[in-house]
C-alpha cells in the first residue's frame, strides 16, 4: 500500500488541478456577457431611434415591451455575473478580493447552495419579466402559449422552493452532525 502512495498523490494532485479546465468556460461566459452588452445597446438605440427620430411614433405599450426586454437583458447579464464570479470562486480558485471596495456583498458567503438559490431566484426574475411581457402583449398571443409560460414559471417557483427546502434540511443536518461530534469529544 505504501508503494502506491506516490501514485495516489499524483492522481489526487491531477484531479485537483482538473478544476482549472473550467476556467475557459468562465471566459466564454465573459464573452457571452459582451454579446449581451452589444444586444442591449442595439435595442436601446432602436428605442431611441423609434421614439425620437422615426416618422411613426411608438406607443406606450411598445415602449414598455422594449424596456422590459432591456430589463430582461440586464437580468440575464446579472445571472451571468453570478455564475462567472460565484462559480469561479466556488469551483476553481479564490479571487482574493477581501479589501476591494467593489467586492459584491454576496461573494463573501458564496457556496454551491447559496449560488443555486441565487441563480434560481434570478431565473424566476427573468421568467417574471417574460411573463409580464406576455400579459402586456396577450392580445397578440394564443392562449396555449400564455398557458405554457405560466406553467413554466410555476415550475421555476416550485423548483426554487424545493432547492431552498433541501438546502435548509442539509444545513440543519450538518449543524446537528457538528453538534453531535462536539458532544462526543
Amino acid at each position: 500500500m505504501a508503494a502506491l502512495q506516490p501514485t495516489v498523490q499524483k492522481l489526487e494532485t491531477f484531479i485537483f488541478w482538473s478544476r482549472w479546465l473550467q476556467a475557459p468556460l468562465y471566459l466564454g461566459l465573459v464573452i457571452a456577457q459582451g454579446v449581451y452588452v452589444y444586444l442591449f445597446m442595439v435595442e436601446l438605440s432602436h428605442l431611441i431611434q423609434n421614439l425620437f427620430f422615426s416618422a411613426t411614433r411608438i406607443n406606450e405599450t411598445e415602449v414598455m415591451l422594449v424596456v422590459l426586454g432591456l430589463i430582461d437583458v440586464v437580468m440575464i447579464a446579472n445571472l451571468l455575473i453570478m455564475v462567472i464570479i460565484g462559480g469561479y470562486e466556488t469551483f476553481v480558485s479564490r479571487l482574493n478580493l477581501e479589501d476591494h471596495p467593489d467586492q459584491p456583498e454576496w461573494l463573501s458567503h458564496v457556496n454551491a447552495g447559496v449560488l443555486k438559490i441565487k441563480l434560481s431566484t434570478a431565473i424566476i426574475g427573468i421568467s417574471s419579466i417574460h411573463l409580464l411581457k406576455t400579459f402586456i402583449n396577450a392580445e397578440n398571443l394564443n392562449e396555449h402559449t400564455i398557458k405554457w409560460q405560466v406553467i413554466i414559471h410555476a415550475v421555476f417557483l416550485l423548483s426554487a422552493l424545493a432547492m431552498v427546502w433541501v438546502d435548509r434540511i442539509m444545513t440543519q443536518t450538518l449543524a446537528m452532525s457538528k453538534a453531535q461530534h462536539l458532544a462526543r469529544h
